[in-house]
């Protein structure tokens, strides 16, 4: 299934006192962080993701994986894609990155979801429903910020 094919969820931006080219560095740091924890993994595994453990290129390029996602694009300084798959959903989180004046850049997580059947409306509820999916990015793009200073 295509990103353009995948329902849109939401999207969450901030902007970052930083150029992008900082802002690409310190958004691979805390990706790669957040997501390669022990406790991602076991996650991961549990819910049966295709991608459940670190592998691939470093720093993050396409083909690059961890613990419930894998890049399937990175243009740096402009755009990560991660996707990802499991019993429940299938996923993107596009992380875009642009110029916001001198000095500052604005990110933007997108995520886009298909949740099918009973279980899948039902992990949708638990994910996206309680606010915890938003709560999550919205922490994520912060840790960028603050890396990337």
């Amino acid at each position: 299934m295509g990103i353009s094919s995948l329902p849109y969820v939401d999207e969450h931006a901030t902007v970052v006192d930083a150029e992008t080219d900082g802002v690409w560095r310190g958004l691979g740091e805390t990706v790669e962080r957040s997501f390669s924890r022990p406790g991602t993994a076991a996650y991961a595994r549990l819910i049966g993701s295709a991608d459940s453990r670190v592998s691939g290129p470093r720093p993050l390029a396409e083909g690059s994986a961890f613990p419930g996602f894998r890049v399937t694009a990175a243009v740096p300084g402009r755009e990560l894609v991660l996707e990802g798959r499991h019993r429940f959903s299938t996923y993107a989180l596009i992380f875009r990155l642009e110029p916001a004046g001198p000095g500052r850049s604005r990110l933007c997580a997108e995520t886009r979801a298909v949740f099918p059947g009973l279980l899948g409306g039902l992990y949708r509820r638990l994910v996206i429903g309680t606010g915890g999916h938003a709560v999550g990015v919205r922490r994520l793009l912060a840790a960028v910020g603050r890396r990337s200073r």
